[in-house]
């Protein structure tokens, strides 16, 4: 491909500076970047192979779930060969159940993939590519669904995952400005086909309502990463409500003491607790049940048996219990992807 440090400006990449800024937090180990052959992991493997040549490594999924994945996997392979980077491939087995989203098995899957990638090649980070517009997208999403302040605060710069830490480097650098810096360097990508798809949600905020927000208000991107940053902190904060109020009430709580609570402290540790216990997806109508349950619970004989999530929440004695389904019985999630060709 003719990539070399004398055929490329450095100067001008717009994400040098915040990879700089964040710099991997374990020394001398191998720092392990996402790189799917799309324009933002191209920019981005650039820019940690510029600062730590000795370092990278690029970790590649193939979910095979579309014909162009043969195209993203040879470019992947022919740029990586071009500047010395070691690879690791995953080529994953997913099986699909009636209900299953799509785009959600899939990116558990990968996130799966790429932490168990990483700890082959000793790495104690994953570094992904998401950039503001992505943050911007994200957001918007979650506005679409009615999401709570875990939500509107979009992608967290750092997350574990599997085992693993996961960081975005770029969630306040522009992807347009990414895309503009490759192609004044002639450094080519691979254009993923399903992200002109407009049954999927994301790309329809992207292709259809992006362009208008960008026309009537341009700095959108920056404030919708504010916004999100704010909802970040207000949730970290609640977080630590949490944790104060769950230590008072107990775990599984003690029903007497989450009377005591007025009902946004309930609602906030309850939450709390049930993501702990296992009901990632409960509702806020379910919750209001919870909460109408919990009130009326003033005798003895009260019986509370709800679903709750995929599972159910019940009264014992005097505490509350919460029993997640088991696998079988709400459909099986993919087994573990299985890796190969780690090169």
């Amino acid at each position: 491909m003719g990539v070399g440090p004398a055929s490329i400006d450095w100067s001008r990449h717009p994400g040098l500076a915040a990879v700089k800024r964040v710099a991997p937090r374990v020394h001398e180990a191998p720092v392990a970047v996402a790189f799917s052959g799309g324009a933002d992991s191209t920019a981005l493997l650039l820019a940690v192979w510029h600062l730590w040549p000795d370092r990278v490594v690029a970790l590649h999924v193939n979910h095979g779930l579309q014909a162009a994945a043969t195209d993203f996997e040879r470019y992947v392979r022919d740029l990586c060969a071009a500047l010395g980077v070691p690879l690791q491939v995953a080529r994953l087995q997913m099986a699909l159940v009636p209900g299953d989203s799509v785009e959600e098995v899939a990116r558990d899957a990968r996130y799966r993939a790429l932490a168990e990638l990483a700890e082959q090649a000793g790495a104690a980070e994953v570094w992904l590519a998401q950039h503001r517009h992505d943050q911007a997208e994200t957001l918007l999403l979650a506005l679409t669904r009615g999401a709570g302040l875990p939500g509107l605060a979009g992608m967290p710069a750092r997350l574990q995952r599997h085992g693993m830490t996961f960081v975005r480097p770029w969630l306040d650098v522009s992807g347009d400005a990414l895309r503009v810096w490759l192609r004044e360097q002639g450094m080519p990508w691979v254009e993923d086909p399903t992200n002109r798809d407009q049954r999927y949600t994301r790309n329809r905020i992207r292709h259809r309502l992006l362009p208008v927000l960008e026309d009537a208000f341009p700095a959108y991107a920056q404030t919708f990463a504010r916004s999100a940053r704010h909802a970040a902190q207000a949730q970290a904060l609640l977080e630590e409500v949490a944790e104060a109020d769950l230590a008072a009430v107990g775990s599984p709580p003690v029903i007497q003491r989450l009377q005591a609570l007025s009902a946004a402290r309930q609602t906030n540790v309850l939450r709390h607790w049930l993501r702990q216990a296992g009901a990632r997806q409960a509702s806020e109508a379910q919750l209001q049940q919870v909460l109408q349950q919990i009130a009326a619970c003033t005798t003895r004989g009260h019986r509370i048996h709800l679903r709750v999530g995929r599972g159910f929440l019940r009264r014992q004695g005097a505490v509350l219990s919460y029993l997640p389904d088991e696998p079988g019985l709400v459909g099986a999630r993919p087994a573990r992807a299985r890796t190969s060709d780690n090169l």
